[in-house]
């Protein structure tokens, strides 16, 4: 069972009084899934740090990504940062591991998603023509036994665009991803943790200094036998 832990204020990778931005762990649902169970609305509350109000969330990031997730401490803050993202505004940064060598070093992946769905499978994001533009950059930071860890720069912000573009692009899934796997993927490489960790995020504000955090990398990149130095990104 996935227990709640909410973060003390001196455990957040950053904090003002406009914003927040919490290391969200793998696991925790942003939204209260369907078939219910734990999720960020539960640690709300306990966020506030001394506001009245309630945090809320700028974004996303999926149930099993990790990092830095940016909450707002008012509704006027809500507002501008929503616009700072529907502009493009927002300098994100995530790492990943994929299960499989990728020969370049660096690149830009612009495949259009669309909502694609069926009575036994359930839906996931395709590439489709008639779809959103999708907008991925990315480059490799290392490889270590048959794997690679990519840095990924997502210029926009689909449903599910990193996991989704490292398999129609880059041609193999993120380790531990069941929906976007290649199909010589080992068949027990589903029942490991999703190799995906927002680990920055910065937002520009007007007669204000940047919200600026890094979200430490999470042991599960470490097991994978990657080094310190390989991890240490943008730190």
């Amino acid at each position: 069972m996935f227990v709640l832990t909410p973060p003390k204020e001196s455990e957040l990778p950053y904090i003002d009084g406009e914003a927040i931005v919490i290391d969200k762990p793998a696991g925790l649902a942003v939204d209260r899934p369907k078939r219910g169970g734990p999720c960020l609305e539960d640690w709300l509350n306990e966020l506030k740090f001394g506001f009245k109000r309630l945090p809320r969330p700028v974004h996303r990031l999926d149930q099993d990504t990790s990092g830095c997730l940016l909450l707002s401490r008012n509704p006027k803050a809500l507002k501008r940062f929503a616009k700072a993202f529907q502009d493009r505004l927002v300098t994100k940064r995530y790492i990943g591991v994929m299960a499989g060598i990728i020969e370049d070093s660096e690149g830009m992946i612009e495949l259009p998603l669309g909502k694609y769905s069926t009575a036994e499978t359930g839906w996931k994001m395709v590439v489709d023509e008639a779809g959103k533009p999708a907008r991925t950059g990315w480059r490799k930071v290392a490889e270590h036994e048959g794997l690679t860890l990519i840095e990924f720069m997502p210029e926009t912000g689909r449903t599910h665009q990193i996991r989704a573009h490292a398999l129609y692009g880059l041609g193999q899934g993120l380790i531990g991803d069941p929906v976007y796997r290649s199909e010589d993927a080992p068949q027990d490489e589903e029942l490991q943790p999703l190799m995906l960790h927002s680990h920055y995020i910065r937002i520009d504000r007007e007669n204000k200094p940047p919200i600026e955090a890094h979200a430490a990398v999470p042991a599960r990149f470490r097991n994978l036998g990657f080094s310190a130095d390989d991890l240490a990104i943008g730190q």
